[in-house]
């Protein structure tokens, strides 16, 4: 990574700019094959092909929904970029992570009632898959897409 001087002398990494389609890859990639390898090790087959639906299909969708927030155009939002990136973060995980809970319980919930989707265990992975995925995925794009702001000026 190429590094350049700030005023104190020292040198820093320029951080590799926020494209969202490589990060909407890497969220598909990254848990796809870390859940898919552990489901094939321990022999979970239902752990493996979880990992290339709802665990990285979550993660991709959500990297492209809060990336594409971040963005905001090439304009983004005051306070995103007014609050420390910790601070963002958590708004972010919390908010995402809520919503993805309710709709993973409203999904193994509802579709076995409502629809016909029988109750299978692939249905009640959503309960986990779908927060942990967004958690994991909101976290990593929204410190992403931080590190690659300019502080503000003050």
């Amino acid at each position: 990574m190429p590094s350049t001087k700030d005023r104190t002398g020292r040198s820093r990494a320029i951080p590799r700019p926020f494209i969202l389609w490589c990060e909407v890859l890497t969220a598909y990639a990254a848990p796809a094959l870390t859940a898919g390898a552990a489901g094939v090790v321990t022999g979970q087959m239902d752990l493996a092909v979880a990992a290339c639906t709802s665990i990285a299909g979550t993660s991709a969708l959500v990297a492209f929904l809060v990336g594409a927030w971040l963005r905001h155009g090439g304009q983004p939002r005051r306070w995103t970029i007014a609050l420390p990136g910790a601070a963002v973060t958590v708004v972010l995980v919390v908010t995402a992570t809520g919503t993805a809970a309710l709709r993973g319980g409203f999904a193994a919930g509802w579709l076995p009632a409502h629809a016909l989707v029988p109750a299978t265990a692939w249905l009640e992975r959503l309960r986990i898959d779908l927060p942990v995925s967004t958690a994991l995925a909101t976290t990593i794009v929204t410190l992403r897409w931080r590190s690659t702001t300019a502080a503000p000026r003050r």
